[in-house]
């Protein structure tokens, strides 16, 4: 259970279990069983409505959900809370986290069917698992085609049961006004983000502009900045502290996404949960791939220019060969792209602690930011960890 007490300075601050301090931690565990709650009570509506329905896709959804993941957006949404003054009983930035992992969940299904990613969270994709039962129940049609319909429709489950979420924290806040226009806002960003991707995949693109808009719009500003202003505006904040939370959501959330790119070339999908090479596979434009085209075509590497470039691909094909891939990863090391991104990881990491020191944000709050963002992101500079703490 979770109590408050009344400090010196007369406001009431939060206690995690055992009169410890509430912190990002607690949220992250804390938001698990407000997600079962809500998708218990979404489940019982579901079979009300088809039992079918909500064994095959109501179920799925859930189970995704409940399967994990790391729950940043819960703990930088708590972040902005506090930094922002945020007090008091948690249930309602609990509930409000738990419409942004339901979110998440919506993103995921429908970029994997649109990626093609037959992975999820260390188990198959909602879009696989789905043409899985088509196969093994002799069904008529095609199973990826019934996998993918499916997948969508459980995706815009998850959207739907995030906005109902979403709409009884509003009505409920005295700042629900000002949570909507930054959901609303989210929702448009991750559509464009999301559109922007696919088209430059479609588009051959290679620009470093480009590949940043897409990363920040994608992935930036819906990780981090957003679950940041939603946490201050709950909070009640001024429109300062809120414009610095985003800035500094920002500058994490581009990092984030950026040290995902590498992840997704080099990474270890005992780690990942994911395959290996997915996005060079298909050409998908990151930062990391357009770093390595502008290096490569510098440099007049011309077989770091060809394996890069976007008529690689075998003729007849939708994705590369594994010794396709194999050559990007050889170009993105060849070209010195890696270490360019992770200088920018590490410079991006540094201004998002910087920005959030302008918030004024307690001694305590600040460690967790700054802890997260190493968590998200790798290890930020020591000095700037222990600068930002001193403040």
């Amino acid at each position: 259970m979770l109590d408050t007490r009344t400090t010196r300075a007369g406001t009431a601050a939060v206690d995690g279990p055992g009169g410890a301090p509430y912190g990002a931690g607690d949220a992250t565990a804390a938001v698990d069983g407000v997600l079962a709650e809500h998708l218990g009570a979404r489940l019982v509506e579901a079979a009300e409505v088809d039992g079918l329905f909500a064994q095959e896709v109501a179920g799925r959804v859930a189970e995704l959900v409940q399967r994990g993941g790391k729950r940043l957006r819960t703990a930088f949404l708590w972040c902005g809370w506090r930094a922002a003054g945020g007090t008091g009983s948690p249930r309602t930035l609990l509930r409000l986290a738990a419409a942004l992992e339901l979110l998440q969940a919506c993103a995921l299904v429908h970029d994997d069917v649109m990626d093609g990613s037959p992975v999820r969270r260390g188990a198959p994709a909602v879009h696989t698992d789905f043409a899985r039962v088509h196969r093994a129940r002799g069904m008529r049609g095609s199973p990826d085609a019934y996998g993918a319909a499916a997948a969508v429709l459980a995706g815009d489950l998850a959207l739907a049961w995030a906005d109902d979420l979403l709409t009884e924290t509003v009505l409920s806040s005295p700042h629900g006004h000002r949570l909507h226009r930054e959901w609303q806002a989210m929702r448009t960003e991750m559509v464009a983000g999301q559109y922007r991707d696919i088209h430059a995949q479609a588009a051959g693109s290679s620009g470093t502009e480009e590949a940043l808009k897409v990363a920040t719009l994608k992935s930036a500003l819906y990780t981090v900045a957003r679950p940041l202003a939603l946490g201050a505006s709950l909070a009640g904040a001024d429109a300062g502290t809120v414009e610095a939370l985003r800035s500094a959501g920002r500058c994490a959330g581009l990092a984030f996404q950026l040290r995902d790119d590498l992840l997704g070339a080099f990474g270890d999908p005992a780690v990942t949960g994911k395959p290996a090479g997915e996005d060079l596979r298909g050409r998908k434009l990151t930062y990391l791939l357009a770093v390595a085209s502008e290096l490569a075509a510098a440099g007049h590497d011309e077989e770091a220019v060809a394996a890069l470039g976007p008529d690689a691909f075998q003729p007849g094909t939708p994705a590369r060969s594994e010794d396709a891939v194999d050559r990007m990863r050889a170009a993105l090391e060849r070209t010195g792209a890696t270490a360019v991104v992770e200088a920018r990881i590490t410079e991006l990491a540094a201004m998002s602690l910087r920005q959030f020191g302008v918030t004024g944000a307690d001694h305590q709050v600040r460690r967790e930011f700054a802890s997260l963002v190493e968590r998200a992101v790798g290890a930020a500079p020591e000095h700037d960890k222990e600068n930002l703490c001193a403040q």
